[in-house]
Protein backbone atom coordinates (compact mmCIF):
# COMPACT_ATOMS: atom_id res chain seq x y z
CA UNK A 1 0.00 0.00 0.00
CA UNK A 2 2.57 2.45 0.90
CA UNK A 3 4.70 1.55 -2.64
CA UNK A 4 1.66 2.21 -4.46
CA UNK A 5 0.64 5.63 -1.98
CA UNK A 6 4.11 7.02 -3.27
CA UNK A 7 4.18 5.59 -7.28
CA UNK A 8 1.03 7.78 -7.08
CA UNK A 9 2.31 10.69 -5.71
CA UNK A 10 4.51 10.91 -8.75
CA UNK A 11 1.93 10.80 -10.71
CA UNK A 12 -0.02 13.15 -9.10
CA UNK A 13 -0.75 15.73 -11.49
CA UNK A 14 -2.82 13.31 -13.01
CA UNK A 15 -4.72 11.82 -10.13
CA UNK A 16 -5.66 15.74 -9.87
CA UNK A 17 -7.14 15.74 -13.18
CA UNK A 18 -9.11 12.96 -12.54
CA UNK A 19 -10.43 14.06 -9.25
CA UNK A 20 -11.25 17.23 -11.40
CA UNK A 21 -13.21 15.68 -14.44
CA UNK A 22 -15.43 14.04 -11.41
CA UNK A 23 -16.09 17.17 -9.07
CA UNK A 24 -17.70 18.72 -12.56
CA UNK A 25 -20.77 16.34 -12.19
CA UNK A 26 -21.19 17.72 -8.01
CA UNK A 27 -23.25 20.61 -7.99
CA UNK A 28 -22.31 23.13 -7.73
CA UNK A 29 -18.68 22.95 -8.99
CA UNK A 30 -19.77 21.77 -12.73
CA UNK A 31 -22.37 24.77 -12.90
CA UNK A 32 -21.53 27.69 -15.31
CA UNK A 33 -20.85 29.96 -12.31
CA UNK A 34 -18.86 28.61 -9.64
CA UNK A 35 -18.49 29.02 -6.61
CA UNK A 36 -14.89 28.06 -6.18
CA UNK A 37 -13.03 28.83 -9.84
CA UNK A 38 -11.38 25.47 -11.23
CA UNK A 39 -7.78 27.03 -10.30
CA UNK A 40 -8.72 26.93 -6.77
CA UNK A 41 -10.20 23.69 -6.77
CA UNK A 42 -7.15 22.02 -8.40
CA UNK A 43 -4.55 23.65 -6.37
CA UNK A 44 -6.54 22.46 -2.98
CA UNK A 45 -7.21 18.93 -4.63
CA UNK A 46 -3.73 18.72 -5.05
CA UNK A 47 -2.61 19.81 -1.52
CA UNK A 48 -5.17 17.46 -0.13
CA UNK A 49 -4.78 14.45 -2.12
CA UNK A 50 -0.89 14.36 -1.69
CA UNK A 51 -1.61 14.59 2.16
CA UNK A 52 -4.10 11.61 2.11
CA UNK A 53 -1.49 9.54 -0.31
CA UNK A 54 1.51 10.70 2.26
CA UNK A 55 -1.17 9.64 5.20
CA UNK A 56 -1.55 6.29 3.77
CA UNK A 57 2.20 5.92 2.76
CA UNK A 58 3.23 6.37 6.46
CA UNK A 59 0.13 6.00 8.38
CA UNK A 60 0.50 9.83 9.71
CA UNK A 61 -0.38 13.50 7.93
CA UNK A 62 2.82 15.31 8.00
CA UNK A 63 3.10 18.15 10.18
CA UNK A 64 3.31 20.88 7.56
CA UNK A 65 0.23 19.57 5.91
CA UNK A 66 -1.95 19.45 9.38
CA UNK A 67 -5.31 21.76 9.51
CA UNK A 68 -5.42 21.48 5.70
CA UNK A 69 -8.68 19.81 5.81
CA UNK A 70 -10.52 22.44 8.54
CA UNK A 71 -8.91 25.10 6.19
CA UNK A 72 -10.52 24.18 3.17
CA UNK A 73 -13.37 23.58 5.16
CA UNK A 74 -13.92 27.24 6.41
CA UNK A 75 -13.27 28.74 2.94
CA UNK A 76 -15.88 26.64 1.46
CA UNK A 77 -18.20 27.37 3.90
CA UNK A 78 -17.32 31.21 3.18
CA UNK A 79 -17.57 30.82 -0.55
CA UNK A 80 -21.24 29.58 0.10
CA UNK A 81 -20.62 25.74 -0.87
CA UNK A 82 -23.23 23.26 0.51
CA UNK A 83 -21.89 21.10 3.23
CA UNK A 84 -23.33 18.13 1.20
CA UNK A 85 -21.69 19.16 -1.76
CA UNK A 86 -18.03 19.58 -0.23
CA UNK A 87 -18.36 16.52 1.66
CA UNK A 88 -19.81 14.82 -1.60
CA UNK A 89 -16.54 16.46 -3.62
CA UNK A 90 -14.49 15.35 -0.66
CA UNK A 91 -15.55 11.54 -0.95
CA UNK A 92 -14.78 11.53 -4.35
CA UNK A 93 -11.20 11.27 -2.92
CA UNK A 94 -11.19 7.27 -1.87
CA UNK A 95 -12.60 6.66 -5.33
CA UNK A 96 -10.51 8.54 -7.59
CA UNK A 97 -7.32 6.96 -4.82
CA UNK A 98 -8.58 3.84 -4.94
CA UNK A 99 -9.07 3.31 -8.90
CA UNK A 100 -5.39 4.95 -8.83
CA UNK A 101 -3.54 2.51 -6.68
CA UNK A 102 -5.95 -0.17 -8.79
CA UNK A 103 -4.36 0.70 -11.83
CA UNK A 104 -0.90 0.92 -11.21
CA UNK A 105 -1.07 -2.43 -9.02
CA UNK A 106 0.69 -5.39 -10.56
CA UNK A 107 -1.56 -8.30 -10.23
CA UNK A 108 0.68 -9.59 -7.48
CA UNK A 109 -0.32 -7.04 -5.14
CA UNK A 110 -4.27 -7.37 -5.59
CA UNK A 111 -4.36 -9.15 -2.11
CA UNK A 112 -2.10 -6.96 -0.54
CA UNK A 113 -3.67 -3.71 -1.95
CA UNK A 114 -7.02 -5.52 -0.89
CA UNK A 115 -6.13 -6.10 2.34
CA UNK A 116 -4.81 -2.69 3.52
CA UNK A 117 -8.10 -0.69 1.51
CA UNK A 118 -9.38 0.25 5.09
CA UNK A 119 -5.95 2.62 5.45
CA UNK A 120 -7.54 4.84 2.23
CA UNK A 121 -11.06 4.99 3.88
CA UNK A 122 -9.91 5.79 7.09
CA UNK A 123 -7.34 8.64 5.30
CA UNK A 124 -10.52 10.03 3.65
CA UNK A 125 -12.44 10.31 6.64
CA UNK A 126 -10.08 11.71 8.81
CA UNK A 127 -9.95 14.05 5.91
CA UNK A 128 -14.07 14.46 5.77
CA UNK A 129 -14.21 14.97 9.65
CA UNK A 130 -11.62 18.10 9.29
CA UNK A 131 -13.28 19.52 6.18
CA UNK A 132 -16.82 19.16 8.47
CA UNK A 133 -15.49 20.72 11.59
CA UNK A 134 -13.82 23.41 9.76
CA UNK A 135 -16.82 24.52 7.71
CA UNK A 136 -19.31 24.28 11.02
CA UNK A 137 -16.66 26.65 12.86
CA UNK A 138 -16.93 28.79 9.76
CA UNK A 139 -20.90 28.77 9.67
CA UNK A 140 -21.09 29.69 13.45
CA UNK A 141 -18.66 32.52 13.02
CA UNK A 142 -20.67 34.14 9.86
CA UNK A 143 -23.65 33.48 12.27
CA UNK A 144 -22.65 35.10 14.89
CA UNK A 145 -21.47 37.85 12.75
CA UNK A 146 -24.45 38.01 10.59
CA UNK A 147 -26.06 38.61 14.30
CA UNK A 148 -23.88 41.32 15.69
CA UNK A 149 -24.22 42.79 11.90
CA UNK A 150 -28.32 43.10 12.71
CA UNK A 151 -28.30 44.29 16.57
CA UNK A 152 -25.95 46.87 15.05
CA UNK A 153 -27.77 47.99 12.58
CA UNK A 154 -31.10 47.78 14.33
CA UNK A 155 -29.43 49.52 17.07
CA UNK A 156 -28.82 52.39 14.47
CA UNK A 157 -32.06 52.94 13.18
CA UNK A 158 -33.54 53.23 16.64
CA UNK A 159 -30.82 55.85 17.58
CA UNK A 160 -31.54 58.04 14.53
CA UNK A 161 -34.71 57.81 15.00
CA UNK A 162 -35.88 56.35 11.30
CA UNK A 163 -34.90 60.07 10.32
CA UNK A 164 -31.91 58.92 8.44
CA UNK A 165 -33.27 57.35 5.00
CA UNK A 166 -29.67 56.02 4.19
CA UNK A 167 -29.78 54.20 7.86
CA UNK A 168 -33.54 52.80 6.89
CA UNK A 169 -32.70 51.79 3.63
CA UNK A 170 -29.18 49.67 4.89
CA UNK A 171 -31.41 48.84 8.00
CA UNK A 172 -34.13 47.03 5.78
CA UNK A 173 -31.14 45.59 3.46
CA UNK A 174 -29.26 43.77 6.80
CA UNK A 175 -32.61 42.95 8.50
CA UNK A 176 -34.54 41.48 5.68
CA UNK A 177 -36.85 44.03 5.92
CA UNK A 178 -38.75 46.18 3.16
CA UNK A 179 -37.95 49.38 3.82
CA UNK A 180 -41.69 51.01 2.78
CA UNK A 181 -43.72 47.80 3.66
CA UNK A 182 -46.01 48.20 6.96
CA UNK A 183 -44.59 46.79 9.90
CA UNK A 184 -45.11 45.97 13.82
CA UNK A 185 -43.42 45.94 17.04
CA UNK A 186 -43.66 44.07 20.09
CA UNK A 187 -42.15 44.27 23.21
CA UNK A 188 -42.35 41.50 25.54
CA UNK A 189 -41.71 41.43 29.68
CA UNK A 190 -38.55 41.37 31.27
CA UNK A 191 -38.09 37.57 31.86
CA UNK A 192 -40.48 36.63 28.99
CA UNK A 193 -37.91 36.44 26.41
CA UNK A 194 -37.71 32.64 25.84
CA UNK A 195 -41.99 32.79 25.14
CA UNK A 196 -41.05 35.54 22.80
CA UNK A 197 -38.49 33.38 20.79
CA UNK A 198 -40.92 30.37 21.04
CA UNK A 199 -43.25 32.62 19.90
CA UNK A 200 -41.72 34.28 17.08
CA UNK A 201 -40.98 30.77 15.53
CA UNK A 202 -44.02 30.62 15.03
CA UNK A 203 -44.49 33.53 12.93
CA UNK A 204 -42.35 31.61 9.75
CA UNK A 205 -45.80 32.05 7.98
CA UNK A 206 -46.84 34.96 8.99
CA UNK A 207 -43.92 37.07 7.45
CA UNK A 208 -40.20 38.59 8.31
CA UNK A 209 -39.63 39.45 11.54
CA UNK A 210 -36.04 40.27 13.90
CA UNK A 211 -36.26 39.49 16.97
CA UNK A 212 -33.75 41.79 19.12
CA UNK A 213 -32.36 41.04 22.97
CA UNK A 214 -32.59 43.38 25.17
CA UNK A 215 -32.82 43.54 29.13
CA UNK A 216 -35.42 45.58 29.56
CA UNK A 217 -37.66 43.79 27.70
CA UNK A 218 -37.15 41.67 24.14
CA UNK A 219 -38.32 43.54 21.13
CA UNK A 220 -39.91 41.77 17.96
CA UNK A 221 -40.18 43.76 14.82
CA UNK A 222 -42.58 41.97 11.99
CA UNK A 223 -43.46 42.56 8.56
CA UNK A 224 -46.03 41.01 7.54
CA UNK A 225 -45.80 39.46 4.08
CA UNK A 226 -48.65 40.61 1.25
CA UNK A 227 -50.84 37.51 1.09
CA UNK A 228 -51.45 37.92 4.78
CA UNK A 229 -53.50 40.73 5.33
CA UNK A 230 -55.10 38.85 8.91
CA UNK A 231 -51.47 39.00 9.78
CA UNK A 232 -51.76 41.60 12.95
CA UNK A 233 -54.60 38.99 14.30
CA UNK A 234 -51.81 36.02 13.65
CA UNK A 235 -49.49 37.74 15.23
CA UNK A 236 -51.96 38.04 18.48
CA UNK A 237 -52.53 34.59 17.83
CA UNK A 238 -48.73 33.64 17.81
CA UNK A 239 -48.32 35.46 20.93
CA UNK A 240 -50.79 34.00 23.38
CA UNK A 241 -49.67 33.54 26.41
CA UNK A 242 -46.44 35.75 26.15
CA UNK A 243 -47.09 38.85 28.59
CA UNK A 244 -46.07 41.67 26.23
CA UNK A 245 -47.43 45.15 24.49
CA UNK A 246 -48.10 45.42 20.78
CA UNK A 247 -48.04 48.89 18.69
CA UNK A 248 -50.47 49.48 15.46
CA UNK A 249 -49.36 48.69 12.34
CA UNK A 250 -47.03 51.42 11.36
CA UNK A 251 -46.35 52.67 7.71
CA UNK A 252 -42.39 51.42 7.41
CA UNK A 253 -39.27 51.15 8.83
CA UNK A 254 -38.79 55.08 9.61
CA UNK A 255 -41.64 54.36 12.20
CA UNK A 256 -40.00 51.43 13.85
CA UNK A 257 -38.37 53.52 16.97
CA UNK A 258 -42.07 54.88 17.41
CA UNK A 259 -43.70 51.28 16.98
CA UNK A 260 -40.94 50.37 20.07
CA UNK A 261 -42.16 53.46 22.00
CA UNK A 262 -45.48 52.40 21.93
CA UNK A 263 -45.62 48.83 22.08
CA UNK A 264 -43.50 49.21 25.99
CA UNK A 265 -46.69 51.47 26.60
CA UNK A 266 -48.78 48.82 25.69
CA UNK A 267 -46.65 46.46 27.52
CA UNK A 268 -45.97 48.27 30.77
CA UNK A 269 -49.66 48.36 31.59
CA UNK A 270 -50.03 44.96 30.28
CA UNK A 271 -50.61 41.82 33.57
CA UNK A 272 -49.19 39.08 34.30
CA UNK A 273 -51.12 36.06 32.95
CA UNK A 274 -53.13 38.34 30.72
CA UNK A 275 -51.04 37.83 27.02
CA UNK A 276 -50.13 40.40 24.39
CA UNK A 277 -51.76 43.70 25.15
CA UNK A 278 -52.50 46.20 22.09
CA UNK A 279 -52.35 49.62 22.61
CA UNK A 280 -55.69 50.66 21.55
CA UNK A 281 -56.62 48.38 24.30
CA UNK A 282 -54.90 49.81 27.07
CA UNK A 283 -55.31 53.80 26.68
CA UNK A 284 -56.54 54.02 30.18
CA UNK A 285 -54.05 51.95 31.55
CA UNK A 286 -50.91 53.27 29.91
CA UNK A 287 -51.79 57.01 31.14
CA UNK A 288 -52.66 55.50 34.59
CA UNK A 289 -49.06 54.08 34.53
CA UNK A 290 -47.07 57.38 33.38
CA UNK A 291 -46.30 58.48 36.63
CA UNK A 292 -47.89 55.99 39.90
CA UNK A 293 -47.78 59.36 42.12
CA UNK A 294 -50.37 61.08 39.88
CA UNK A 295 -52.23 58.16 39.78
CA UNK A 296 -52.54 57.88 43.21
CA UNK A 297 -53.50 61.63 43.41
CA UNK A 298 -55.89 61.44 40.73
CA UNK A 299 -57.60 58.75 42.69
CA UNK A 300 -57.63 59.93 46.03
CA UNK A 301 -59.33 63.45 44.91
CA UNK A 302 -62.05 61.92 42.47
CA UNK A 303 -62.59 58.86 44.63
CA UNK A 304 -61.59 59.95 48.08
CA UNK A 305 -64.87 61.17 49.19
CA UNK A 306 -66.37 57.99 48.87
CA UNK A 307 -64.28 56.32 51.00
CA UNK A 308 -65.37 58.97 53.91
CA UNK A 309 -69.24 57.44 53.73
CA UNK A 310 -68.89 54.42 54.87
CA UNK A 311 -71.25 51.32 54.66
CA UNK A 312 -72.29 50.02 51.69
CA UNK A 313 -73.23 53.51 49.86
CA UNK A 314 -69.99 54.04 47.94
CA UNK A 315 -69.83 51.27 47.16
CA UNK A 316 -73.03 51.33 45.38
CA UNK A 317 -71.97 54.66 43.66
CA UNK A 318 -68.73 53.10 42.65
CA UNK A 319 -70.57 49.98 41.13
CA UNK A 320 -73.13 51.84 39.23
CA UNK A 321 -70.80 54.63 37.93
CA UNK A 322 -67.82 52.14 36.63
CA UNK A 323 -70.83 50.09 35.26
CA UNK A 324 -72.07 52.89 33.30
CA UNK A 325 -68.45 53.91 31.96
CA UNK A 326 -67.77 49.99 31.17
CA UNK A 327 -70.93 49.61 29.20
CA UNK A 328 -72.95 51.76 26.43
CA UNK A 329 -73.22 54.84 28.58
CA UNK A 330 -76.80 54.80 28.29
CA UNK A 331 -78.76 55.27 31.56
CA UNK A 332 -81.22 52.64 30.20
CA UNK A 333 -78.61 49.67 29.88
CA UNK A 334 -76.90 50.58 33.13
CA UNK A 335 -80.32 50.72 35.09
CA UNK A 336 -80.95 47.27 33.20
CA UNK A 337 -77.27 45.42 34.06
CA UNK A 338 -77.53 46.80 37.98
CA UNK A 339 -81.64 45.97 37.57
CA UNK A 340 -82.96 48.65 38.99
CA UNK A 341 -84.97 51.81 38.07
CA UNK A 342 -83.72 54.29 35.49
CA UNK A 343 -84.20 56.97 38.14
CA UNK A 344 -82.43 55.32 40.84
CA UNK A 345 -79.40 55.56 38.18
CA UNK A 346 -79.83 59.24 38.11
CA UNK A 347 -80.04 59.41 42.09
CA UNK A 348 -76.65 57.65 42.10
CA UNK A 349 -75.01 59.95 39.77
CA UNK A 350 -76.53 63.08 41.37
CA UNK A 351 -75.44 61.82 44.67
CA UNK A 352 -71.47 60.73 43.05
CA UNK A 353 -71.75 64.21 41.55
CA UNK A 354 -72.79 66.00 44.97
CA UNK A 355 -69.28 63.93 46.68
CA UNK A 356 -66.98 64.17 43.79
CA UNK A 357 -67.92 67.19 41.78
CA UNK A 358 -67.79 65.13 38.82
CA UNK A 359 -71.01 63.86 36.44
CA UNK A 360 -70.39 61.19 34.51
CA UNK A 361 -72.75 62.16 31.89
CA UNK A 362 -71.01 64.94 31.11
CA UNK A 363 -68.06 63.10 28.57
CA UNK A 364 -64.95 65.39 30.09
CA UNK A 365 -66.01 64.97 33.62
CA UNK A 366 -67.00 60.90 32.42
CA UNK A 367 -63.04 60.48 31.05
CA UNK A 368 -61.67 61.82 34.53
CA UNK A 369 -63.42 59.28 36.41
CA UNK A 370 -62.61 56.61 34.11
CA UNK A 371 -59.15 57.38 34.38
CA UNK A 372 -59.24 57.59 38.34
CA UNK A 373 -61.82 54.43 38.89
CA UNK A 374 -58.65 52.16 36.57
CA UNK A 375 -55.90 54.44 38.82
CA UNK A 376 -57.73 52.98 41.84
CA UNK A 377 -57.61 49.47 40.47
CA UNK A 378 -53.81 49.81 39.51
CA UNK A 379 -53.07 50.63 43.52
CA UNK A 380 -54.92 47.73 44.54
Amino acid sequence: MAELALRCLDDIDDVVEEWLAQVELVDPYGSPDPPVSRDELRGTALAGLDMLLRHIATGSVAPGMAGLSERVGERRAGQGVPLESLLAAARLDARVLWRAMNVRATPEALPGLIAAAHLVWEAVEQHVTGLMTGYQRAVLEMGRQREDQRRAWFARLMDSQGRNPDVVRDAGRVLGFAPAQPVLAVVAHPGEGAALRAAAAAMAGIGVHYRHESPTGDVLIVQPTARTAGAPRSVLTALTGVRCGVSPVVSGLSEVPRAVRLAAAAEGASRAGAGPRRLEDAWLDVFVGGSGELAAELAHQVLGPLAALGGSEGERLLETVRIHLTGSGSVADTAAALYCHRNTVQHRFARFRELTGRDVRVPEDAAVVALALRAADALT
